[in-house]
């Protein structure tokens, strides 16, 4: 028989444990079940131990295809318990030897879990990202071939490509400005996360630099106050653009559960 691991997603209500949100296939294909203690409980699936031991995490955790089928399964299961509890969701890969540790690990912790429930109920986390176009409009014109002012025509080109560069990354400062104030008086709390760099911050079909990568908590009844005003943070602040995603889990109000892509004695 294959050796089988508890892999935890997250801790709802313990009343929400029985309100399951259909068959729900989670990682590596297993269903989902739950591990009770009180007046939490948490989402568990049985994975082989083959894959999501300590030592075979650390390949895998390697393997961009496995990670991202992984992380897709994992936010999927998320995701659907958080349509119909509050939910806090734990890191990908969250192992235990058994649902008997995870038991015990919600006993250790049930008055934290709870008091998270009771903060997050009722809340949706939002995404702010900023965007800057710091392409330039029009490249610097050829140096002449000839002529006494070659080298002047040049250097404007230059000065004129940095300025407009310069003026963007302003317009992005200030529209990172108006999203905090707009903010105020709808989102209860915010999260800073570092900007993200290369192919994670490009989105199919446009351009630009990711100069804030923020997430809100927002009461789930101004969700919709929320989104329109952050969707107009960046009017008439040219080569800016203002991207909302959500809602979402409150991921990035989660207190770190256990340490990632270890199995848990």
């Amino acid at each position: 028989m294959t050796e089988r691991l508890a892999y935890v997603y997250a801790v709802v209500p313990a009343s929400a444990a029985s309100d399951r949100p259909g068959a729900l296939p989670g990682v590596a294909g297993a269903p989902v079940t739950f591990v009770r203690s009180g007046a939490v409980a948490a989402a568990v699936g049985a994975v082989p131990a083959a894959e999501f031991s300590e030592a075979a995490l650390k390949s895998r955790l390697e393997d961009l295809e496995w990670l991202e089928t992984t992380a897709r399964a994992h936010h999927a299961v998320i995701e659907a318990l958080a349509g119909h509890s509050t939910v806090l969701p734990l890191r990908l890969a969250t192992v235990y030897l058994d649902e008997a540790r995870v038991a015990e690990m919600l006993r250790e912790r049930e008055d934290a879990f709870a008091t998270l429930l009771d903060r997050f109920a009722d809340h949706q986390e939002w995404g702010v990202k900023v965007y800057a176009d710091t392409a330039p409009a029009a490249a610097p014109p050829p140096v002449p071939s000839t002529g006494p002012d070659a080298g002047r025509a040049y250097l404007r080109g230059r000065r004129r490509v940095r300025q407009e560069r310069e003026d963007t990354w302003r317009a992005a400062q200030d529209a990172v400005r108006r999203t905090e104030e707009l903010a105020r008086g709808v989102a209860v709390e915010r999260a800073r996360h570092r900007p993200q760099q290369g192919d994670l911050a490009r989105v199919p079909g446009t351009t630009g630099e990711n100069v804030a990568n923020d997430a809100y908590l927002v009461p789930r009844h101004l969700a919709g106050e929320f989104y329109d005003r952050m969707r107009h943070a960046a009017d008439g602040l040219p080569g800016v653009r203002v991207e909302v995603t959500g809602p979402w889990a409150p991921y990035s109000f989660t207190a770190p559960g256990v340490r990632e892509g270890a199995p848990h004695p």
